[in-house]
């Protein structure tokens, strides 16, 4: 059994943190609390109160061995400085207004302490750590102007504390001023970054369910153009039948005639509505839809085509395969089209062989390819499924059914079963 190298695991987790921490979620809700994997949900709780762990007793004893703070005072700044980091987690923000005011206290507490002197002032180096964590949680949060807001605000009071004392200052403000606005700017960009690849990832999603519905009806508006001339020529026919039974049966009783008559006078109605359901349809420029449409006598040129364009594709047509019914006839021709232009797209140069055949009742088409012996084009690797939709909707009007999917060998078949004797029945009236 293969495994997944050490290195490839921990690039995925990487990758997997990284989707998570940039995942936006809603007010009050933990970092990483949308993550698919357990066990990164947890993480921050766990990194937040390491943070608090470490720097509470450190900051507690540099402020009563160093700086000469009373411990009470010490253990109190110290708390008020780093406990809000697990309250980072859920609400960061919140967290800042409280450890920011707690800075400033414990700057101005340490303004008056006996120990200041040649030691960092107004930040302590316990708090420049703890407010660079806490720039983290915030730059994956909040929207950039509130970090510009905090950005602005950690200067403005570093610049204050620089004219109340210049003798105490060592420039530690300026450190934390750099460090915060570097740390809330890749996080932030992190961020956006994210939302940007997710924002991406759902209009893709969108345009390809639209593109799919958008194919579906076009394959529907193309196939009702097309069946419109096999209606349209069975309905003349009829018309054509009921106008002129009166002159060709002679001793037709009056209402016979009126009868037939009714019938016409129908049928050319409808051959009126079909024309204007059609010319909503057809666009203006659809001159060459007004051609006959193929049919099966035609595969012999469509497979010489396939041939001409690299595909080495054979035919199996019986000579007389009976009376087939002009829609049947049409879906058919379209199927073998369909599926022979795949095989051109996706799997150039593989061998297809094309088979029709009739038991009187089904009309079976099958296109069977091998896999393909040269590269495929870079633009249709993907593919669109067009031509499946189009073939699902052909035989799902005529009544029949569809079988496609993948080979063993790398290849690929189509196979439609079209009824015969339905279509007939209903043609035979006519």
């Amino acid at each position: 059994m293969a495994t997944t190298p050490p290195l490839s695991r921990l690039r995925e987790s990487a990758r997997a943190l990284g989707l998570a921490l940039t995942t936006p979620t809603g007010s009050g809700a933990p970092l990483l609390g949308q993550a698919a994997s357990p066990w990164l949900r947890p993480l921050p709780y766990v990194v937040a109160f390491a943070f608090v762990a470490s720097l509470l007793p450190v900051t507690v004893a540099v402020l009563v061995n160093d700086y000469r703070v009373n411990g009470a005072i010490a253990g109190a700044l110290a708390t008020a400085q780093t406990a809000p980091l697990l309250l980072a987690v859920t609400r960061p923000l919140q967290a800042w207004w409280i450890i920011m005011s707690a800075d400033v206290l414990g700057a101005l507490v340490l303004l008056g302490a006996d120990g200041v002197a040649g030691r960092s002032w107004p930040w302590t180096p316990m708090v420049v750590v703890g407010y660079l964590a806490l720039m983290v949680a915030l730059g994956l949060r909040e929207p950039r102007r509130t970090l510009l807001g905090v950005w602005l605000a950690t200067g403005a009071a570093g610049f204050v504390f620089e004219l109340v004392s210049q003798r105490h200052s060592d420039g530690i403000h300026l450190l934390l001023f750099v460090l915060s606005g570097a740390v809330l700017l890749l996080t932030a960009s992190l961020r956006e970054r994210g939302d940007a690849q997710r924002r991406l990832v759902e209009q893709e999603t969108i345009s390809e369910a639209e593109r799919a519905r958008r194919t579906l009806l076009e394959e529907r508006a193309r196939i009702a153009r097309e069946l419109h001339d096999v209606v349209a020529h069975h309905m003349s026919v009829i018309t054509v039948q009921a106008d002129s039974a009166p002159y060709r049966i002679e001793g037709l009783p009056e209402v016979a005639r009126e009868e037939f008559s009714t019938i016409a006078a129908s049928a050319r109605e409808s051959l009126a509505e079909m024309r204007r359901l059609l010319a909503v349809l057809r666009s203006e420029g659809a001159e060459g839809e007004r051609a006959p449409q193929p049919g099966l006598d035609r595969l012999q040129q469509l497979v010489e085509a396939t041939v001409r364009a690299g595909v080495p594709a054979e035919l199996s047509l019986p000579a007389a395969l009976g009376p087939v019914p002009q829609a049947v006839d049409l879906s058919a021709y379209r199927i073998v089209q369909e599926a022979l232009a795949n095989v051109v797209r996706h799997a150039p140069g593989a061998r297809t062989r094309v088979s029709v055949s009739s038991d009187g009742e089904r009309l079976t088409v099958l296109v069977v390819n091998g896999p393909s012996t040269k590269p495929g084009s870079p633009l249709e690797s993907s593919g669109t499924g067009h031509g499946l939709v189009g073939m699902r909707e052909r035989v799902r009007l005529t009544g029949g059914t569809l079988d496609t999917g993948p080979l063993p060998d790398g290849g690929f078949r189509v196979a439609a079963g079209l009824p015969l004797a339905t279509a007939l029945e209903t043609e035979e009236p006519a």
